[in-house]
């Protein structure tokens, strides 16, 4: 018994720990039940959110638009977002900062800097000395980085969401383009970061425009592969890719659906932007020339004026795509004079002549990278504002040699959608259907190091290797590990971009820095020296490309590995429970089984003459393998007492999984026989060969990073508090200003009531003057001083007055609720004593109310009525000026009081069941007691088969007696299947039972 207890309680160790495990995934799910995705444009963006009841909408800004314009206006005491600060463009253009996302990630030097000087010159960048990257100069007192504005509008978008599904949201998926490099992705993560979210994946938009368009195109994929192309010209730039769709077979869901990214293509300038700043060039021309006689200045020196032009560009580009003409107007763009001009769509395409002929320019490199042809792309869907250009989409419909192009997809709004089922199967406050993405590295990751060989006896010379670490075009997220098999000393190596060929001169200019890390390695000298006994595994460093594209460097280490006898020890405690957990959940105890394997991993081995591709026993050797946490696999070495501490960055001298499985294989074959059968435990001892033991020690690691610094710690925090602190001057201005509306409104409409007719009819002429002094004392005093008063002082403003006009406005308030009121206590009351006198009229013999039920109601209507008419007659003696002794929230607690009583004897009648009737004189039944059940009473049962009817006698009504008194003493009710049933049980009653002498 003892050690059935004893085996027991690991189970109930494990049932708890389950228990506490899922509870405290609830209570952090209590707090996140509504995530969103942010589609970040270059010229607006789209919020979306998912909540319980709310799935994949499309969040309303506050002007009720479906996109908002990304536009900051920042000034010494305010700022404005959206609608708001692209309106202020034209007042403050130096304070309002658009199209801010080209300049993430680039240092001042890069060609995108100067060309966003040369777009927006009203707007003053200076150079950050530490990072080499731009800020935004608005003051002496205001400067902000990229970084940080795009932190704002994170926040804003955070606001936006949190707003309509009113709760907080800190969960969220970001687009980003697919062409952004390592610092900018960084540097996007870096502004979420100060926008306090928390990024569950930076999603490529044109992976979340294909995750949208095919999970709702779910039943049209199957095992055939279907290739569909996305061509996705927005505002900023133009991006083409190659998906294709097909189900495969996943280890956990079966058959699922999958999009693969085969192919991309890019265009950073080739968008809406630049068509528009043609079409303002070409406006600001005509402008000049109109005014050309009269010495005015050059419009372009106007900022102003300027951004007059662009907002018409852009108004203008859009009519175009639907008009041959248009009239461009603008009221006084600049010194109080008008500007007029027409523009045709022939004018406009003359303008955008170059633009239009690099079109076809992705389509070709998407097509390059994923190594198809045109004919095997199926379909090929607009995604984007400025495919609706009709010209764009006449010479693409050349460039694709198709008969039409998709357009069965929401332009605007796909990405968004894509992004927020995303975040819900990231997040898991949801459970949605799996959709398999497999997204493609754009730009390929190597390893490049230098090592001393020997070519000749005594010749040492430096041999330079590279490594792929992801290739282009390969799948992410995944894990490498590259393995260093000749290092015995501290080494540097350097993590650089790989061949960028595809790229053109000046996109490589754009790229910026080729070179990404420095790794410099510190402890891999002291680690061999200290297991000179152990044999060297390598230098193994884990690298990881995460889900957002973004690379680490995991760790580090140095493994060793020797041979060493097994000596039985006893299974731990830990070990057991361990063990225990995976039984009562099916699981295999064997510890390579795959429910216990962790994701497969690619490591790259240094081969044993490791050097360039040119030499042909030089070469790398990728193979799969199971990554399991090397930190557990440590034993300390058998020579070293087992109560000595563990070396300073060794792990935990536990075996994991991953070697008992490799210690296993050995003692499993020397557990059988030659014909399979077990040998004796002597023997079994004999023949046990030693086993592997390894030992990981983490070698320590400087990185430095070589294409763009983080922010530091500290900076990063200043930013944070920063922008906190600008959000909370919001949220105060806010307060302030809705203080100061509410006292303003409320002194206007008590000024105005002060005349009404019902006003004045129940307030004497001193008591109006009074409030009438008091409002506009208010007033003056708003106007003077208001506009330096806090938020306190105005809600104490706003309450003084309330307090003296509350009699007045109670007055007024009881005298509207009286004629509806009273009027629905006189119905109430006539009611109630209808039903009193119905009840008092019912038959003794059928009488369910008691006498004293029927006295209390009619007390309470005696008292509901003398109460009304004393408080109306009281009423009507007080003048209309005074505090009023009928009230309606009086009325209102007599009507429950009287509605009460009726209910409970309406109820009480409701569920009461007819009394019996005397029986018959002549009759010879008994009657059944008054607590026999219904099945007692009333109940017919069928006799089984082979018992006469004469066995058990039915009961049957009496001579005299009539249906309805049957009925009355035995009720029946048929409900659902029992209805058929009883039917069935009285006709074969009626055949079977024998006839009495009155119904012959």
């Amino acid at each position: 018994m003892a050690a059935t207890v004893r085996r027991q309680r690991p189970r109930r160790i494990a049932y708890w720990a389950l228990m506490a495990t899922l509870l405290a995934d609830l209570l952090a799910l209590s707090d996140a039940l509504a995530v969103m995705s942010v589609d970040l444009g270059s010229e607006s963006m789209k919020v979306a959110i998912v909540k319980p009841g709310v799935p994949m909408e499309i969040v309303l800004n506050k002007e009720s638009r479906r996109k908002t314009p990304v536009t900051v206006t920042l000034k010494e005491n305010e700022r404005f977002f959206g609608d708001s600060a692209a309106g202020m463009a034209i007042k403050n253009p130096k304070a309002t900062l658009r199209y801010f996302q080209h300049l993430l990630g680039k240092q001042a030097d890069n060609p995108h800097v100067a060309l966003y000087r040369a777009r927006f010159p009203e707007h003053e960048l200076n150079v950050d000395p530490q990072r080499q990257t731009v800020r935004f100069q608005i003051s002496p007192q205001l400067q902000f980085s990229p970084e940080e504005v795009l932190g704002m509008v994170l926040n804003y978008s955070r606001s936006l969401a949190e707003d309509f599904a009113e709760q907080p949201i800190k969960d969220a998926v970001i687009t980003v383009p697919a062409f952004f490099n390592q610092a900018e992705r960084r540097a996007v993560l870096q502004a979420a970061r100060m926008a306090g979210l928390k990024v569950l994946q930076l999603i490529n938009d044109n992976t979340a425009t294909a995750l949208s368009y095919g999970v709702f195109r779910r039943k049209d994929i199957n095992t055939t592969a279907q290739n569909i192309m996305f061509y996705d010209m927005g505002s900023g730039s133009t991006v083409c890719t190659i998906v294709t769709y097909q189900t495969v077979k996943t280890k956990d869901a079966g058959m699922q659906p999958q999009l693969q990214i085969r192919g991309v293509g890019f265009d950073r300038t080739l968008g809406g932007l630049e068509m528009e700043l043609r079409l303002r060039e070409h406006l600001a021309g005509l402008f000049n020339e109109q005014r050309k006689g009269q010495r005015a200045k050059d419009v372009r020196e106007n900022p102003r004026a300027m951004a007059k032009l662009l907002r018409e560009a852009n108004r203008l580009k859009t009519v175009l795509s639907a008009n041959a003409d248009h009239m461009a107007q603008i009221e006084g763009l600049m010194d109080d004079v008008d500007f007029k001009a027409k523009v045709t769509r022939a004018e406009f395409e003359e303008l955008c002549a170059d633009l239009f002929e690099r079109v076809p320019g992705p389509v070709q490199h998407a097509l390059q990278s994923a190594e198809m042809s045109l004919d095997e792309i199926e379909q090929v869907i607009l995604v984007g504002g400025a495919t609706r250009v009709p010209k764009v989409q006449e010479v693409l419909l050349k460039a694709v040699r198709k008969e039409e192009l998709g357009k069965n997809i929401n332009a605007d709004e796909a990405a968004a959608m894509g992004a927020v089922y995303q975040a819900a199967a990231l997040s898991k406050a949801f459970k949605v259907k799996p959709f398999v993405v497999r997204d493609a590295v754009v730009y390929p990751i190597l390893v490049e190091f230098t090592r001393e060989v020997e070519e000749e006896p005594g010749v040492h010379s430096m041999k330079h290797n590279k490594r792929v670490l992801f290739s282009r075009m390969g799948p992410y997220p995944q894990r490498k590990v590259i393995t260093f098999n000749r290092y015995s000393h501290d080494f540097n190596f350097h993590i650089n971009y790989g061949d960028l060929g595809f790229l053109g001169p000046e996109d490589l200019r754009v790229f910026g820095s080729q070179n990404l890390t420095t790794v410099k390695l510190k402890g891999v000298g002291d680690s061999f020296k200290k297991y000179p006994d152990y044999e060297s595994k390598g230098i193994k460093a884990h690298f990881n490309l995460d889900e957002s594209g973004v690379l680490s460097l995991d760790r580090v280490e140095s493994v060793f590995e020797t041979l060493v006898e097994d000596s039985p020890e006893e299974e731990s405690t830990l070990t057991k429970l361990g063990n225990t957990i995976s039984s009562l959940f099916g699981g295999s105890t064997t510890p390579d089984s795959k429910e216990n394997a962790t994701d497969a991993v690619q490591e790259e081995e240094e081969s044993p003459a490791e050097g360039s591709k040119d030499e042909p026993g030089e070469q790398a050797e990728l193979k799969e393998e199971a990554e399991a946490p090397a930190e557990d696999t440590s034993q300390p070495p058998p020579t070293e007492p087992k109560g000595d501490a563990a070396p300073e960055g060794e792990k935990p001298p536990e075996k994991d999984g991953e070697d008992k499985a490799e210690d296993q294989k050995p003692s499993e074959k020397g557990e059988a026989g030659p014909e399979g059968a077990p040998t004796a435990p002597e023997e079994e001892k004999k023949q046990k060969p030693a086993r592997k033991q390894k030992l990981v020690e983490e070698i320590g690691v400087e990185l430095v990073v070589l294409d763009l610094p983080d922010l530091l710690e500290e900076e990063l925090a200043r930013s944070v508090q920063r922008l906190e602190d600008l959000t909370f001057r919001d949220l105060e201005k806010q307060e302030r200003e809705k203080a100061a509306n509410s006292l303003e409104a409320f002194i206007f409409e008590t000024q105005d009531k002060l005349y009404q007719p019902e006003y004045q009819e129940v307030s004497t002429e001193e008591q109006r003057e009074e409030i009438s002094q008091k409002l506009s004392t208010v007033s003056a005093w708003l106007e003077d001083e208001g506009f330096e008063a806090t938020t306190a002082m105005l809600k104490e403003k706003l309450a003084e007055l309330k307090k003296l006009c509350q009699g007045l406005f109670f007055r007024v308030e009881e005298r509207k609720k009286w004629p509806e009121r009273l009027s629905a206590l006189d119905n109430l009351l006539n009611h109630s004593s209808m039903f009193l006198k119905g009840a008092r009229l019912i038959p003794e013999m059928d009488q369910i109310f008691t006498e004293v039920e029927m006295t209390t109601l009619e007390k309470v209507i005696n008292e509901t009525w003398a109460w009304k008419n004393t408080t109306t007659a009281e009423q009507a003696k007080l003048p209309a000026t005074e505090k009023p002794v009928l009230l309606s929230k009086d009325i209102e607690a007599k009507m429950m009081a009287l509605d009460r009583e009726v209910q409970y004897l309406l109820n009480k009648a409701k569920f009461a069941k007819p009394r019996p009737r005397p029986k018959d004189k002549n009759g010879t039944k008994t009657e059944p007691p008054l607590n026999a059940s219904a099945s007692e009473q009333g109940e017919k049962v069928i006799p089984p088969a082979g018992q006469t009817e004469e066995a058990k006698p039915i009961s049957e009504p009496k001579k005299g007696e009539t249906g309805s008194e049957a009925a009355d003493k035995e009720p029946l009710e048929l409900e659902g299947p029992g209805a058929a049933e009883s039917e069935q049980k009285e006709q074969l009653e009626g055949q079977k039972r024998p006839l009495k002498n009155d119904e012959l």
